[in-house]
């Protein structure tokens, strides 16, 4: 989850808030890779999450990161919440799961560099103190009551709403973890280009990350159960968005979509003011019940916009949010992927043509397919395993046309950081398949041994 943005003046008009958006264009040469990945912490002896205090806690892996390896802490209400250093943040999100937002970045070669890493600090730390960390779409047995919910204003006004509007939103916000990157545009018609791009391979980037299986201790009928949370969330500020695909998409027009999405808080002075299912455009007229008489900052708008989560999300830059969080290798395919199919120009037009004459429906259809079969999924005659290797393809062509080299100059591009998902579409497996085959062949249903067998 994002940390509170700052800076900015007051909103004048309507058209400060697409400026804002649009602010974020960049020239080609100055795009970047931010890597973002969760994990679940567990305590080894037990295999229970951790709590956020104690020997063996999220308070003690921050503490330990802060004082082992440099990192300058960020608190809130004098609870240690998160650490900053270099460009890159680790924060929590509302179950405890550790996250690196990492530092924008040129390469994939550096993207692999950074999670390298952070992993072995936080492996340093976990051995330390007794702690394991494991690369899941979902928690395979851990319930509800078993999770804490992390000291942030935030999280505890989200977690009230998100059980009046949604059947699994608390599910999603203590029990899921994902993998995503941030990537840049250059104008407007590239964002656009590269927001129907990213939308419609969202559910093939879903099936070859598949990666929760499991749910409460037993398999659970699907390939990505995290997929199936969002699908089941808030309708209002998740999903494909149609209208991206529409004529006169543009900054003004997600914006007003943005607008009507209900709000959760203001942010001032260190705090969060309630303001659970209000409207901006109210707060725009000063009519904003949490806060009378008072208009939005900028600050307040970008606030706004990481409250909305459709399965690709645009701020000053565009996030691709559908994949789960996994294995050490897809952490570093998932940003392979995307930067093959867009940040080539060529790679792009090609995705482009292939996903274009995607219809709504379709795409809708898939993201369930995507969620319940993974590369077996099929939906309106489009099969996910076929669109999953002429996606890798084409990714694998933008990589070459990048030609990014890595290790001083001895690998001449990223394309081999698509190696797990060659597999992937060869084999017709996501992760998810080698999970359900290990539950059921030699683990005999025992699913604890998924942390000896899979933590990092």
């Amino acid at each position: 989850m994002s940390i509170p943005q700052s800076g900015g003046g007051l909103i004048e008009s309507f058209d400060d808030l697409a400026g804002y958006l649009e602010s974020g264009c960049r020239p080609r040469e100055d795009w970047r890779i931010g890597t973002e990945h969760e994990k679940f912490g567990y305590c080894r002896d037990s295999q229970r999450p951790l709590p956020y205090d104690g020997p063996r806690s999220i308070n003690a892996m921050l503490e330990g990161l802060k004082t082992r390896f440099g990192w300058s802490p960020l608190t809130e209400g004098g609870h240690l919440i998160g650490l900053e250093k270099n460009g890159a943040n680790i924060s929590l999100e509302p179950g405890g799961q550790l996250e690196l937002s990492g530092a924008p970045l040129e390469t994939i070669h550096q993207t692999c560099d950074e999670v390298n890493a952070h992993l072995a600090e936080v492996k340093a730390v976990a051995d330390h103190i007794g702690v394991g960390f494991i690369g899941l779409g979902a928690a395979p047995i851990w319930r509800h009551e078993d999770m804490p919910l992390m000291p942030k204003g935030r999280y505890k006004l989200m977690d009230g709403y998100m059980r009046e509007v949604g059947t699994l939103g608390t599910a999603m916000m203590r029990r899921t973890c994902t993998v995503q990157v941030n990537l840049d545009f250059a104008s407007e018609a590239d964002m656009v280009q590269k927001f129907r791009v990213a939308l419609a391979l969202q559910p093939v980037a879903t099936a070859l990350f598949a990666n929760s299986p499991f749910w409460e201790g037993r398999l659970n009928g699907q390939k990505s159960w995290r997929a199936h949370i969002w699908r089941n969330l808030d309708a209002s500020r998740t999903g494909m968005l149609p209208f991206v695909f529409e004529d006169g998409m543009g900054f003004e027009r997600y914006v007003d979509w943005v607008l009507d999405v209900p709000m959760y808080f203001v942010y001032r002075d260190g705090k969060y003011i309630n303001a659970l299912g209000q409207s901006f455009r109210d707060f725009l007229k000063g009519e904003l019940p949490a806060l009378p008489g008072e208009k939005p900052t900028l600050s307040d708008w970008a606030d706004h916009c990481t409250t909305v989560f459709p399965e690709a999300r645009i701020k000053k830059f565009m996030e691709m949010r559908g994949a789960d969080g996994g294995p050490w290798r897809r952490l570093c395919a998932l940003p392979a992927f995307w930067v093959g199919l867009l940040y080539d120009q060529s790679a792009l037009d090609a995705a482009w043509d292939m996903v274009k004459d995607w219809d709504a429906e379709t795409r809708d259809a898939l993201r369930v397919a995507a969620s319940v079969h993974g590369l077996q999924g099929k939906a309106n005659g489009v099969s996910l395993r076929v669109a999953a290797e002429e996606a890798v393809t084409i990714a694998e062509s933008g990589l070459k046309a990048r030609a990014r080299p890595g290790a001083g100059g001895l690998i001449p591009d990223e394309t081999h950081f698509l190696a797990a998902l060659r597999e992937s579409v060869e084999s017709g497996k996501a992760p998810a398949d080698e999970l359900i085959e290990r539950y059921e062949g030699e683990w005999s249903g025992d699913l604890t041994r998924i942390y000896g067998e899979f933590s990092y």
